[in-house]
């Protein structure tokens, strides 16, 4: 990769984002690039700064721009350059949590839409055990489950093969190849691996990074506007007069957040 180039690719992202305006951009694992800028002496002359000093550049471009929306995910948010959270940026985030028990039932549906479950298959019991488990955890166990069943399905054939060739002359049972069920046999047996890939301590570093971010912006939860005489007294009289209110049509002249 030529110096400059991985700047070059960001520019380049952005400048198809505003062609395509309105459109959403998207960056998932964003910790790859918005590392936080100072600990990457030594690659490369500090490439990982220049490419977040670059993001942090076009972000500022866009604000004349409102109809391109930025949108960045991250398993490591303590590992975020605080430069690309602050207003104007990514200044809004939005903490979500491991699936509850609804979603992990829409989740085993989505997985295993496809594929032939055998009737004895209770999605809702495996989503019932499977506190805490994420999208992924869930998804491997049903990726096991079915290759069980595939292998299950041609060691039979390897079998009948094996049969035909040693007993040429016996009449063997050859039906057709169908698609393997999945059974609640090898619902079981996937289960035996499944595992969580985020721990307790992950899920509370989790709540206490958004708890503490929460508290550093929470400087004006209780703001509010001293009661003024002139208010008092419009209040008291019925507010006749009282208070400042746009001009008609004002309102539809100004900018508009959307537009």
């Amino acid at each position: 990769m030529w110096f400059g180039e991985s700047e070059a690719n960001v520019r380049d992202v952005f400048d198809k984002a505003r062609a395509a305006a309105p459109c959403v951009l998207f960056f998932d694992e964003l910790d790859s690039i918005a590392k936080s800028r100072g600990g990457n002496v030594g690659d490369g002359g500090g490439a990982a700064d220049r490419v977040i000093n670059q993001v942090l550049t076009e972000m500022d471009g866009m604000s004349s721009k409102k109809n391109v929306f930025i949108i960045g995910a991250t398993n490591r948010p303590d590992i975020i350059d605080p430069a690309i959270l602050r207003p104007g940026r990514l200044d809004q985030l939005i903490y979500i949590p491991l699936p509850d028990e609804p979603s992990r039932i829409s989740i085993l549906k989505a997985t295993t839409r496809k594929s032939p479950l055998s009737e004895d298959v209770d999605l809702m019991y495996i989503a019932k055990v499977t506190k805490g488990f994420s999208g992924a955890d869930l998804t491997e166990i049903c990726q096991r489950a079915c290759k069980l069943a595939i292998r299950e399905s041609i060691e039979a054939d390897i079998r009948r093969e094996r049969e035909l060739r040693d007993n040429p002359d016996q009449e063997i049972d050859m039906e057709e190849d169908q698609v393997p069920e999945i059974r609640k046999e090898h619902f079981e047996e996937a289960m035996r691996f499944a595992r969580r890939s985020v721990t307790d301590s992950d899920i509370r570093k989790y709540e206490m990074f958004a708890q503490k971010l929460q508290t550093a912006r929470g400087f004006g939860q209780s703001f509010r506007f001293p009661q003024s005489q002139g208010a008092q007294g419009s209040s008291q009289g019925g507010g006749a007069g009282g208070g400042a209110s746009n001009p008609p049509g004002l309102e539809d002249e100004q900018d508009d957040l959307y537009s």
